[in-house]
């Protein structure tokens, strides 16, 4: 369970870039507190630095 990671979805996407609210859309983040785990590569964790005002690593 260490390779991957869980991401939460804080902050509205209202007001976002469209790359931004993408970006969350690919990381499985759909409404507001929705919670998605991932597979811990360096593709993903670029995807969260990009948005990382938005999700929180839990």
């Amino acid at each position: 369970m260490s390779n991957q990671i869980t991401v939460k979805l804080v902050r509205s996407l209202i007001g976002t870039q469209k790359s931004h609210r993408d970006t969350v859309r690919g990381l499985g983040l759909r409404k507001l507190n929705s919670v998605s785990t991932l597979e811990d590569t360096p593709a993903v964790r670029g995807m969260i630095r990009k948005v990382q005002y938005l999700v929180r690593v839990l």
